[in-house]
């Protein structure tokens, strides 16, 4: 570590994490909801003062951000719940730039900007970088949500693995207002194409209030999805299918205020999704469009596949003017996460796979404002990260696949915004990424080659060892906020990833750890954005530019999965818009383009759909006929994408082309006596045929599945 003792010894002083901060006193008093419609005549440019506490660890506006960023409020996850509980589903009907939603309980290829992302439950990290099991989207329930943020591009404010971005779901705030308030809400949710057998029903409970210094919410839901058919009836594919999920979710956060600048809370969130049924895959013939991959009457071997358990849990110090006016936050946080896949062939001898994933971590967060002069003020804000995470892959029988990873993980930092008068704002920071990772010996276990049917790879006794990676990252931005109409905005920015370690490790042909192909990838992201707004109008765009010297791009060499390390660029742009057509009526779209290249040694060449996802346009109408009473009807569509020729007259993985489509989603909800409301929704609304964007470029018999029929979700929900 390069820094001398005196500067790290101010950073273990300093630091802590943008969920909490948003619930100090002050935001409670400021933040008011995004919503997805235009609320008042002014409500344009409203929209661009809204706070983000993602975006530098602290509550700003977003006119300030030099960044593009994307905000999820309470109102949209609600509109978007009535039609899907599912939130690979709610996030990519309403992100620009984030992949297609898979249709299934992993969210593979659901790439940021063609990257991987971070996720997060209030800051605590729900990604597994040592083995990405590709499902942490999927890792609470959405009711719970008070709204989303999305930070696009690689970010250095986080740590490993934010190379696309990261999404920061945080959770909801209690209600001041009252001792004791809640929501009973209970419904329904059903094919309307041969409905038997797929009716599932909800049910979800809500406490909050506030009594003396204590305030709390503590909320239970539960779930049976019932099984899900395609748009001729058949029923999906039960691999990662979301078929007859059995879904539970239990949440408390207690908060005590000390007095009005001190606040300590408590958070704990428990998350099981796992999947009972009687139906198992039967292959479908990839390429022929009335041959997809279907769910026929059978016994599924192995332990019911999903997430068997995910606990959250965090305490955190909030102190405004804790030393001066330095504000503080300290925040001990825990995650214990266990998922299972599909028992298969894929290892010798046949087995199911578990990946489990232990953290610990502490990040403490300072916040200190300054005064040059009249025209030159700001504040930085500087810290630490601590992480601890214990990750491997079994089988439920013993076998081991990946040995017990051990990484610890030291990251201080800082950042420092400018003001210059009140237009110009100027953000630079640094992060020291310090990555042990301790590997012990192992012995690895035959892969099935499903070129040939044979297993390679087993028996490779590996020794075990330390791994070091080391990595300063820096970013910067600048954005003028005078004119209302364009407020432009410059960044670049740094991330640091150990790009799917536990892959590497499971086929090993090395006798030693530090003789594989471990190496830590470094992104840059540069970009030009904007936001603006004009009367009754609001848009915003960007066009990113990304870089890599060494790819994590996954490819097929002679049947087996490995590690691409080649120099990789990705580049795009979005655009997005919302207009009040009528006091009743408002409207919007979006539209974002990726691609992206590696390069080999003679020639460079697509990056495969795994990482790429075809051009995706959303457009929206919200009417409100009644002041109690909004319809939203959401479009979804993309025009394809296709790069790659087959080879021996087949796809291989990530090269499939993916097909255009374009399918339409409605939801309505009806609030009656100010307390009691009914909502509905529904999926694919005209009943589209059509394949998903993951089946489409995986390009192999066993995955490829169609999306949804048309399937209603009916509700009723009572306040009090």
């Amino acid at each position: 570590m390069r820094f001398s003792t005196s500067l790290l010894m101010v950073f273990i002083t300093v630091g802590s994490l943008s969920a909490q901060v948003s619930n100090t006193s002050n935001e409670n008093k400021n933040n008011k909801s995004q919503d997805s419609i235009i609320p008042d005549k002014n409500s344009a440019d409203n929209e661009l003062k809204e706070i983000v506490v993602s975006a530098s660890r602290k509550a700003e506006i977003l006119d300030e951000v030099p960044s593009s960023v994307t905000l999820l409020s309470k109102k949209q996850i609600q509109q978007q719940l009535s039609i899907s509980s599912n939130l690979s589903d709610i996030l990519g009907a309403t992100v620009p730039g984030l992949g297609f939603t898979t249709n299934r309980t992993q969210n593979l290829g659901q790439t940021l900007r063609g990257r991987r992302v971070l996720v997060m439950i209030d800051g605590i990290p729900q990604s597994t970088p040592l083995r990405d099991g590709a499902k942490d989207m999927r890792s609470l329930d959405p009711s719970v949500l008070d709204r989303v943020e999305v930070i696009k591009g690689a970010t250095a404010i986080y740590g490993n693995g934010a190379d696309g971005g990261l999404i920061n779901y945080i959770t909801k705030k209690p209600n001041p207002d009252k001792k004791i308030s809640g929501t009973t809400e209970a419904g329904t949710a059903f094919s309307l194409i041969k409905p038997k057998e797929t009716a599932g029903f909800f049910v979800s409970q809500l406490f909050t209030g506030k009594l003396n210094k204590f305030d709390y919410v503590v909320s239970g839901r539960y779930e049976e999805t019932g099984l899900y058919r395609d748009a001729k009836g058949r029923v999906l594919s039960p691999e990662y299918g979301m078929n007859d999920l059995k879904n539970w979710n239990a949440f408390a956060k207690i908060g005590y205020d000390f007095n009005s600048n001190n606040r300590l809370e408590l958070m704990y969130n428990y998350f099981e999704s796992t999947q009972h049924t009687d139906y198992i895959a039967k292959a479908g013939v990839y390429g022929n469009f009335d041959s997809p991959t279907i769910g026929v009457k059978g016994q599924r071997p192995g332990e019911p596949e999903g997430t068997p358990y995910n606990h959250n849990a965090s305490l955190s110090y909030t102190g405004e003017n804790f030393i001066g006016k330095t504000d503080v936050n300290a925040t001990l946080y825990f995650q214990d996460y266990l998922t299972l896949i599909n028992y298969s062939d894929f290892f010798e001898n046949n087995g199911q796979p578990a990946t489990q994933s232990k953290k610990l971590g502490f990040r403490l967060n300072l916040n200190s404002p300054y005064e040059l002069s009249s025209l030159v003020s700001g504040n930085i804000t500087y810290g630490l990260d601590i992480l601890s995470d214990i990750t491997d892959t079994h089988l439920t029988d013993g076998r081991l696949v990946i040995p017990e990873m051990k990484m610890n993980n030291l990251a201080p930092y800082f950042q420092i915004k400018n003001m210059f008068g009140p237009d110009l704002v100027l953000k630079t920071g640094l992060r020291l990424e310090n990555v042990n990772i301790d590997v012990p010996d192992y012995t690895t276990i035959g892969i099935r080659n499903y070129v040939n049917g044979t297993y390679v790879g087993g028996g490779v006794a590996v020794n075990g060892g330390a791994l070091d990676f080391n990595a300063l990252m820096f970013n910067a931005g600048l954005r003028y906020t005078k004119w209302n109409l364009f407020k432009p905005f410059v960044s670049f920015s740094q991330s640091f990833s150990v790009a799917d370690l536990g892959l590497v490790l499971r086929a090993a042909k090395e006798n030693t750890v530090n003789n594989t192909s471990i190496k830590a990838v470094t992104a840059n992201n540069y970009e030009f954005g904007f936001s603006g707004a004009f009367e009754k109008l609001s848009y915003e765009g960007a066009v990113y530019y990304s870089t890599s010297k060494l790819g994590a791009s996954y490819v097929y060499v002679d049947g087996n999965p490995q590690i691409s390390r080649s120099p990789e660029k990705i580049y795009g742009f979005e655009l997005s818009a919302k207009y009040r057509l009528h006091s009743k009526v408002d409207i919007g779209a979006n539209y974002s383009f990726t691609e992206g290249k590696r390069e080999l040694a003679t020639q460079k060449v697509y990056l495969g759909g795994d990482r790429i996802n075809p051009p995706k346009i959303t457009a929206f109408t919200t009417f409100r006929p009644l002041e109690d009473w909004a319809i939203f009807l959401q479009m979804i569509s993309t025009t394809g994408r296709d790069r790659f020729q087959p080879v021996n007259g087949a796809y291989t993985y990530g090269t499939g082309p993916i097909k255009s489509f374009t399918a339409f989603n409605l939801s309505s909800s009806y609030t009656f006596k100010e307390k009691s409301t009914i909502r509905f929704g529904i999926e694919n609304l005209f009943n589209k045929d059509y394949y998903t964007v993951i089946s489409q470029w995986q390009s192999n018999n066993m995955n490829y599945v169609k999306e949804n029929g048309t399937r209603l979700t009916v509700s009723f929900a009572q306040s009090f």
